[in-house]
């Protein structure tokens, strides 16, 4: 028998008497994160009409219950450290009609996802287990955050947190265990939001929100500078606190706005949180927003502690931004003013207008998620965030959905399909699979959740039923990773995929009762595709059935087949990766691919394009690129082309974040070999479902090329933040000009911004840099140095 060492091979074998409880080892599903927030005044051309609400929220942050037990040590908190509510940023209210609306009424047009059902089990391929919509439009892309003075941030700033009051000991706990979310008063540029996970009446686990418009957390550097560093600094003095002392904690200075919106939450998620919920109040008083799953309209809804007092309605364009109110259309300005008194007077049970079907449903939902936000006791059955989960799984792949989930809600959903190797196909995928994309994202929207009762005649998209009944499936699963009370089981019932990093093994698993009833083998060939079955030599049929029998008898404690070591380990991390996709649990990191780089120096920088699954490296593609940002090849430094398949084939042996950093670096190429190392770790940084540290950039350096490739700006980010910018000038070949060569113009961008900045706090160009200059040569050069700014900071960027 030959020996086979290095064959990739494929073959199936399905042993379906067999069955073992799954013995893998658990995964490791800690999340921690933070957000980001804007603290100027909203542009007046971008923003709708500022109100004074009728009702206008005390400073203090909440109702507390009527009989409430008496801490051991009570401080009592400073008024000016209680969250004052701003009302300059708030939309104009509408006055209220005579008749009082049903406050808690849902909106019968929205489908809700039942609050206590177990994810179907996974039908097999072919079944029709399926549900109902209607149509909708893609997800609408978050906004990016509106102007704002640039603020100078000390360093020391960031780095050192006033102290915390002590921790108040709670003799008996009023407040139930659990996680919570609970946004601040809302704004025209969306709201603060924290989700607290709180035990023994203390403040465990914290995640600071910043909604953008659309109310889905931004990235940290899409908001108001002064917060950058805000969420950090606020989190530690949070952690730990118990309700009345995380009221009196200090906001951040250059914050203060975000760190009282933050407070307020962090105070509503602990009312939220109480046993007995108070007597006297149904709402948090103050302004509350909602969003419509499909991004149509936003509301704004005032609330005192019992009743509705104000509706004001806005519509939101494709990017989920607010329509500014001077171009609404005629039939926008119809809508609203037929719509909103509708609300005001019966709230989120109104009845569509006549005429303004289509506008009042969305309308009306969006109503209905405000009233939730408002919501003392709000009762979704679901943790909000994000979460990932996939369908039936095929010999030929399977389908994938991300997903936000906001009170028990679906708003933003990200349809994949994936091949046998199970890393998106994208636009390779089948045409007719690549085209039902759009609309079954459109329909899961609509309708705000999974389809509960999918029937594939009704609800599949034609050309693609299997597919939509995957995606369907995914989204359903992903519920399920959201709920308070998870159903029984560690793993969803059903038949998932599992491929080892290196895709030399492909198995098919199915799961029922938290057991693995059957598996089926395959290998990959060394064209990267699956052997069928009638094509396998007889040692590979045998090796085959080797590691079938050992996977369904020991899972992943199989022992090694003699002479087929590396493939037994392959086997192994099939399995592993299977469970892992049945897992009700969400995993820390995102799938995809993340692309992040080194710290950069005068000559170029080092790029990872690094593809992940399950917090595995499947993918990595590692390069050296120039000034110009175009990969050098073979005009990289020979011990630097030497070094990268070296460094590819350890990274990806390596497997893990972790792993990664315990490479050795490469003889000759050792900044490189750091560098991309960094780069590695950075990508992480960016798939992390939870931001570990939540700031706007990576610390680093970091360079950028404008669009004509002949402007290099390179970024020093200290304390999260762009503190010092150098300038380089760019002939065809992507070298740089010595000073001599520079023309007048080209001298003056370049001592504009190299010396504008003192190097301690954020430069002068860090945040919405704009073209500058005297004459036109001057502006027009700035124009191009703008450019290669915003792109080393994309790069930086978080």
């Amino acid at each position: 028998m030959k020996k086979l060492i290095s064959l990739t091979v494929s073959a199936a074998l399905l042993l379906a008497p067999l069955a073992y409880t799954i013995n893998a080892p658990a995964l490791n599903l800690k999340v921690d994160a933070v957000s980001a927030a804007s603290e100027e005044a909203p542009a007046a051309t971008a923003k709708p009409a500022e109100p004074k609400p009728a009702a206008k929220p005390t400073a203090k942050p909440t109702a507390k219950p009527t009989v409430k037990p008496k801490p051991t040590v009570k401080p009592t908190p400073k008024p000016t450290a209680k969250p004052t509510p701003k009302t300059t940023a708030k939309p104009a209210a509408t006055a209220k009609a005579t008749a009082k609306p049903a406050a808690t009424a849902k909106p019968t047009a929205t489908a809700n996802p039942s609050a206590t059902a177990k994810p179907v089990a996974t039908a097999k391929p072919g079944s029709t287990v399926k549900p109902t919509a209607t149509a909708a439009p893609a997800v609408t892309a978050e906004p990016t955050a509106t102007a704002a003075p640039a603020v100078t941030v000390e360093p020391a700033a960031t780095i050192a947190p006033a102290a915390a009051a002590k921790p108040v000991t709670v003799k008996q706990n009023v407040y139930q265990d659990g996680v919570y979310t609970a946004y601040g008063n809302a704004y025209s540029k969306g709201t603060e939001g924290a989700k607290v996970t709180i035990k023994d009446g203390k403040i465990t686990d914290i995640e600071l929100l910043r909604t953008s418009p659309k109310l889905i957390d931004r990235n940290a550097r899409e908001n108001y500078s002064g917060v950058w560093v805000a969420y950090k600094l606020m989190k530690d003095r949070l952690l730990g606190q118990t309700r009345d002392s995380a009221a009196a904690v200090d906001a951040v200075s250059g914050a203060t706005r975000s760190s009282n919106g933050w407070k307020l939450s962090v105070d509503r998620a602990f009312e939220r949180a109480l046993k007995v919920k108070p007597a006297d109040a149904v709402y948090f008083a103050g302004d509350h927003m909602g969003v419509d799953p499909e991004g149509k309209y936003a509301v704004f809804a005032s609330y005192d502690a019992n009743k509705l007092t104000a509706v004001k309605l806005y519509p939101l364009n494709a990017a989920g931004d607010f329509v500014d109110e001077k171009t609404y259309t005629a039939e926008q300005t119809a809508a609203i003013a037929a719509i909103t008194p509708v609300l005001l007077a019966n709230g989120s049970s109104a009845q569509p207008v006549a005429g303004f079907e289509a506008e009042s449903k969305a309308a009306i939902k969006a109503f209905w998620d405000a009233e939730q936000n408002a919501s003392i006791n709000n009762t979704s059955a679901y943790i909000d965030g994000f979460y990932s989960s996939y369908g039936t799984a095929r010999n030929v792949g399977v389908e994938r959905a991300d997903v936000v989930i906001r009170n028990g809600r679906l708003v933003d959903v990200k349809l994949y399909r994936l091949g046998t190797n199970l890393i998106d196909r994208g636009a390779t995928a089948y045409a007719e699979v690549v085209k039902a994309n759009a609309p079954m994202t459109a329909k899961l929207l609509a309708n705000g959740s999974y389809i509960a009762n999918y029937n594939e005649k009704v609800d599949g998209i034609s050309g693609a039923t299997e597919s939509s009944h995957g995606w369907n499936q995914a989204v359903e699963r992903a519920f399920g990773k959201a709920l308070k009370a998870p159903a029984a089981g560690r793993y969803f019932d059903g038949k998932f995929a599992g491929v080892d990093n290196a895709s030399r093994i492909f198995i098919l698993v199915d799961v029922a009762a938290d057991q693995v009833t059957s598996i089926k083998l395959s290998l990959f060939g060394t064209d990267g595709k699956l052997i069928a079955d009638d094509k396998l030599t007889a040692e590979q049929k045998t090796l085959v059935e080797q590691l079938t029998a050992g996977l369904l008898d020991k899972g992943v404690q199989i022992a090694d087949v003699t002479g087929q070591e590396a493939l037994t380990a392959a086997a192994r991390a099939a399995l592993t990766d299977a469970l892992t996709n049945a897992s009700k649990e969400q995993g820390a990191y995102k799938d995809g691919t993340f692309t992040a780089y080194g710290d950069a120096y005068d000559k170029g920088t080092n790029k990872a394009d690094v593809t992940l699954r399950n917090g595995k490296i499947v993918n990595v593609a590692l390069s050296r690129v120039g000034m110009n940002m175009v990969d050098l090849g073979k005009n990289a430094y020979a011990e630097v082309q030497k070094a990268l398949p070296q460094l590819t084939a350890n990274f990806f042996a390596a497997g893990t974040r972790e792993g990664v950093q315990q490479v050795d670096a490469v003889s000759g190429a050792t900044s490189s070999s750091n560098a991309l190392k960094a780069a590695v770790d950075r990508a992480y940084g960016k798939a992390e479902v939870v931001e570990a540290g939540k700031a706007a950039y990576f610390n680093g350096t970091f360079i950028g090329v404008s669009t004509d490739k002949t402007v290099n700006v390179m970024v020093t980010v200290k304390y999260n933040v762009p503190v010092t910018m150098v300038v380089y000038y760019l002939d065809a070949a992507g070298k740089v000009k010595a000073y001599d060569q520079l023309t007048e113009a080209e001298k003056a961008v370049k001592a504009e911004i190299e010396n504008t900045s003192s190097g301690n706090g954020l430069h002068k160009y860090g945040y919405r840099a704009a073209a500058f200059g005297s004459n036109d040569a001057e502006k027009e050069v700035s124009a191009k140095a703008v450019e290669a700014i915003k792109a080393a900071l994309e790069a930086a960027g978080k």
